[in-house]
């Protein structure tokens, strides 16, 4: 069996690209993913835009390539250098961590994208000098957004799907984001459901970073911004003598890494970073509790953003906040270290600390039990620190999982 990257067709003006991949075994299985924009009127130079295409289809890949992890990769017209190679190595064998660890698959060797030895040199361009944040819908890109206001700094936002919180959330920020959107060859989610295919966690940021690179060359940025704080690079388990991190596409490492190969391959002249790199979870909390105005708009909880084969419109279920998920927990406890309890309870509904289901997942939060959830929340080290906050100020202690916390 091969995975066979084999080519797109894009109309710029259109604001389409139809993006083709193939399992070749003992019968093909074609997909094609198709990816929509804003039409571009632009001029973009044809060697940097085709350099830009390629490598956007190879992140795109990923999503297929993993229903069978096929040992053998086959890239039609190939343009990977041996030093381009290294980086889809780590990107598909880290990005893919958790996958691998929930499928018990031995990654050891595993990816091995072909390169050939010619390679073409990056193309630098004339670029505004204006940013482009990606926009989630959460707190960590409202805190994005109020540093690049506070700085005075030019920015437009982008979104890959839009969904009722993510409009809300960029109303209230006062601006309209470009919108992108994928829509998934159906095929893959049919495989999904039978036996002897592999199902499971993705690197979407890495992703949403090649499509933000997209926008910002179609769209004419010189800076790609995201919201990523220094608690991404903490990972959650141990599998075949490596760490599986959950958020490695938000880590540090990834950034990096992208830096560096937009830079070598593609262009200098746009760049991706992360302002809230230095900023933990609770200290980027801290700051979104400054803007009382998104409370009721906001959500975190990824009950609201599930992938599904169109991209083009997610609807808002009729509670924001599933209260079931760490990620729910997790935020629940990040803003009651900061806000009083009836504004916490204002944004969930309820109290969580009263849910005695929680219990596991509380435990796994503060690092008592098993490991990290495979979610975007803090360490535990940084759970605890605002638990110990909240136990100080008192109006949750006597609830179910305080009184927990409390008496470990």
């Amino acid at each position: 069996m091969k995975f066979i990257f084999k080519g797109y067709r894009s109309d710029l003006k259109k604001g389409e690209i139809l993006f083709n991949f193939q399992i070749k075994g003992e019968g093909n299985i074609d997909f094609t993913e198709e990816i929509s924009f804003p039409p571009v009127t632009n001029q973009i130079p044809e060697v940097l835009l085709k350099s830009l295409l390629n490598n956007l289809m190879l992140i795109l890949g990923i999503s297929y390539w993993k229903l069978y992890c096929p040992r053998e990769i086959v890239i039609e017209n190939n343009f990977l250098t041996r030093d381009q190679t290294d980086f889809w190595n780590i990107v598909y064998t880290k990005g893919l961590g958790e996958f691998f660890y929930e499928n018990k698959i031995d990654f050891i060797n595993l990816v091995h994208f072909p390169f050939v030895e010619n390679g073409q040199n990056p193309i630098a361009f004339p670029r505004k000098d204006r940013a482009l944040l990606g926009l989630g819908g959460g707190k960590d890109s409202i805190v994005a957004a109020e540093l690049l206001k506070a700085q005075s700094k030019r920015f437009d936002l982008f979104t890959v799907g839009i969904s009722q919180i993510q409009e809300e959330v960029a109303n209230t920020i006062g601006k309209k984001p470009i919108l992108i959107t994928r829509e998934v060859d159906p095929e893959l989610f049919e495989l999904n459901k039978e036996e002897g295919t592999y199902n499971g966690h993705i690197p979407i940021s890495a992703i949403y970073a090649f499509l933000g690179l997209m926008a910002g060359i179609l769209y004419d940025y010189r800076y790609v911004i995201v919201a990523n704080e220094k608690s991404a690079n903490y990972g959650n388990v141990e599998y075949l003598g490596e760490i599986i991190n959950h958020q490695w596409s938000k880590s540090e490492e990834f950034e990096r890494l992208f830096q560096s190969y937009i830079k070598q391959f593609i262009t200098p002249s746009i760049s991706y970073s992360s302002p809230l790199r230095n900023l933990n979870e609770l200290e980027a909390t801290k700051e979104f509790v400054k803007y009382p105005k998104y409370f009721k708009v906001f959500s975190s909880c990824n009950a609201n953003f599930k992938i599904s084969p169109s991209t083009a419109l997610r609807t808002n279920p009729q509670r924001i906040w599933c209260g079931k998920c760490a990620k729910c927990l997790f935020v629940f406890i990040s803003l009651a270290a900061f806000l009083p309890k009836k504004d916490v309870l204002g944004i969930f509904g309820k109290n969580l600390f009263e849910d005695e289901s929680l219990f596991p997942l509380f435990e796994e939060l503060i690092g008592v039990r098993n490991f990290k959830p495979f979610e975007c929340v803090g360490t535990p080290e940084e759970v605890k620190e605002a638990l110990r906050k909240i136990s100080g100020k008192g109006e949750f202690n006597k609830t179910a999982l305080m009184k927990h916390f409390n008496n470990l």
